[in-house]
């Protein structure tokens, strides 16, 4: 298989594995970075993002597989894995595929439920309208407020209005059709942290709870006042404590 595209910066501490949000790429991380100064970050493109073209239709179980092939890349054994929204959905899968190479997990604005049918309706919707008539300007400035919220993305609009009609196709589709894992994550044992911001328009903060709830590794949501769904971009001044903290104890 290709190997999706990665960042590796070699540094001499454990593996962090950052996982980013849908229409996003590694570079979401930017702002964790400085943060996490002294481990060995990995960022990843997932499948019809950034460097890594999406071949045909897929599903999360296969990025976490691609992850995986990453990892077995660059001869990591074990790696802490971070996850914004669906970076979360990958990172819940990859601890459930292969346990013993997840060291600790932590996920922001995620849920481990499947989509919502009203929501992925509208999903379904907005993804007709893009792919038949381009990226009109409401479509873009209506999935930019529900993933950013205020928070400026001009250069983030100029990017994804021209995105290929069949790799927005595979993509949207594996968000809306996502399988649910609730069920199956008391089976990720190693210790987690939930992230949740309260203005996130994607998931209520309820689906942070049950989450957090369901994995026997994490403590109660740590909840962002004022955090949009694109927790760890937009919010990285109250994120990065909470992550440093926990990678430092736990990686």
């Amino acid at each position: 298989m290709t190997l999706p595209a990665f960042t590796d910066d070699g540094g001499p501490g454990p593996a962090v594995v950052l996982l980013h949000s849908f229409l996003m790429d590694g570079r979401m991380f930017a702002p964790q970075l400085p943060a996490l100064d002294g481990f060995r970050r990995i960022t990843i493109d997932e499948r019809g993002h950034g460097g890594t073209p999406a071949e045909g239709p897929f599903d999360y179980w296969d990025v976490a597989r691609d992850v995986l092939a990453v990892l077995d890349h660059l001869g990591v054994s074990r790696a802490a894995v971070v996850g914004t929204s669906q970076g979360g959905f990958v990172a819940l899968r990859l601890a459930l595929l292969a346990p013993s190479r997840v060291s600790c997990l932590a996920v922001l604005g995620t849920s481990a439920a499947a989509e919502d049918p009203a929501v992925a309706a509208g999903y379904r919707a907005v993804l007709d309208a893009w792919v038949t008539g381009g990226a009109p300007p409401e479509v873009l400035d209506g999935v930019a407020t529900i993933c950013f919220g205020a928070f400026e993305v001009g250069e983030w609009k100029q990017r994804w209005a021209s995105v290929a009609p069949d790799q927005l196709t595979w993509t949207m589709t594996a968000l809306v059709d996502r399988d649910a894992v609730l069920d199956r994550v008391p089976e990720i044992t190693c210790p987690a942290l939930v992230l949740h911001g309260t203005a996130d328009l994607a998931y209520p903060v309820e689906r942070a709870a049950e989450l957090a709830a369901a994995l026997p590794g994490a403590a109660e949501p740590v909840v962002v006042e004022g955090g949009a769904h694109f927790l760890s971009y937009t919010h990285a001044d109250e994120v990065n404590p909470h992550l440093a903290r926990f990678l430092k104890a736990h990686a």
